[in-house]
């Protein structure tokens, strides 16, 4: 039925490009030599860390593919770069940003809000959006134009819910952050599968701006819970560890992707904490891809910075590399840099040879992803370590 819609929008934007109205390269302004891939991410706001650390990976991939041929014409790539600020308003705002400024497709959002909240934006001007990270089920379910390159929600819930209970947990704390549509979706997805598997669930919400979790951590401790679940951002999670081991929580703590960061892992560092998460990417598992981004952060100060100080990987940075190279590949396919016409070819685009493994779209425009990495953190040498891979069964 996508694939369907997809085609029918997409022959009618062809048809209004022929009048003058197409995009990218092809449209001619801005000169016939490029395309341009908008970059849809945050780089302020409680997402801040993440989205500079995914944009990362975006900008390693265009630097060792700074062009792509299309048909029979070779484009320089260019990367339109849009702050969403981790805030769903202006999320909107920057999502006509982008737009206005002649993409032909783009890549983001870190944090399912705001790529929920820019849905519009992009369905209303027929623009391609690639998901990169933001795992809600709602971003693609009622947007016929945002395709994804990571697993679901659902899925990531189960699997942390059957980590937990294979662990021997039977009463689970969970937190998230009042109106946050990743964190409290996967905590609904957790809580569902949990219980499934006969474990009983004590469930709280903070408000947005809050930084104290000492009642929270409290709590989880006072109702006799063994396992501590908050997939909240990485602002949010340095707090918690610092409040956990300041009241010696005493229980393990699981979470989503979010955490799976160096800002974790310092925080961490030297603490009386146990850290497990499910995410995209182990480090190591693409030995050339990890000593060639490493090495490029070490000569670029900036890309340093982004990246937290360090050159640990994050497995949001391999997923926008991955991204950009699912876009320039989506490009050749259509054999065009007219949004409509990628659109177009996004629903049957196969992409193999990737860091984190190869990309299809289902009819809802998601990965066929069936498996998660689960790390945890050593917090005598402030670094991720693999545990394994696991499906939901």
């Amino acid at each position: 039925m996508k694939k369907i819609l997809v085609l029918a929008l997409s022959l009618m934007l062809a048809m209004l490009a022929l009048a003058g109205c197409g995009g990218g390269g092809d449209s001619g302004s801005g000169g016939g030599d490029t395309v341009k891939i908008g970059v849809f991410e945050p780089a302020s706001g409680d997402n801040g860390a993440g989205g500079k650390q995914e944009t990362l990976g975006i900008e390693y991939a265009n630097k060792m593919t700074p062009t792509v041929t299309i048909g029979d014409k070779e484009y320089n790539v260019e990367l339109v770069k849009v702050d969403n600020e981790s805030d769903n308003s202006k999320a909107v705002t920057a999502a006509q940003n982008l737009v206005s400024q002649n993409v032909s497709i783009v890549l983001g959002s870190y944090g399912s809000g705001v790529s929920i909240a820019a849905a519009d934006v992009f369905a209303d001007a027929g623009m391609p959006a690639i998901g990169v990270t933001c795992t809600n089920p709602q971003v693609t379910a009622d947007c016929e134009q945002y395709f994804r390159i990571c697993f679901l929600d659902p899925f990531q819930g189960t699997v942390l819910a059957n980590y937990a209970s294979d662990s021997g947990c039977k009463k689970a704390y969970c937190l998230s952050k009042l109106g946050d549509d990743y964190s409290v979706g996967l905590v609904n997805y957790f809580v569902e599968a949990f219980k499934a598997n006969g474990g009983e669930v004590v469930e709280e919400q903070f408000p947005d701006k809050n930084s104290d979790f000492t009642s929270y951590v409290a709590n989880a401790k006072n109702k006799g819970c063994d396992v501590f679940f908050a997939p909240v951002s990485t602002e949010a999670a340095a707090l918690i560890i610092d409040q956990a081991e300041a009241q010696d929580l005493g229980m393990p703590i699981l979470a989503g992707d979010t955490w799976d960061s160096n800002v974790i892992t310092e925080a961490a560092k030297g603490k009386s904490v146990d850290i497990t998460v499910t995410t995209f990417y182990q480090e190591g598992g693409n030995p050339e891809f990890d000593e060639g981004i490493k090495a490029w952060m070490e000569e670029d100060s900036t890309a340093m910075t982004n990246n937290g100080g360090n050159t640990d990987l994050a497995a949001v940075t391999a997923m926008g590399y991955d991204a950009y190279y699912v876009a320039l590949e989506a490009m050749k396919a259509a054999g065009s840099t007219d949004p409509a016409d990628i659109l177009a070819a996004l629903p049957s685009l196969k992409v193999s040879g990737l860091v984190c493994g190869d990309v299809s779209f289902n009819e809802t425009g998601d990965a066929n992803k069936t498996e998660a990495f689960v790390k945890k953190c050593n917090t005598e040498t402030g670094a991720w370590e693999f545990v394994k891979t696991q499906s939901a069964e």
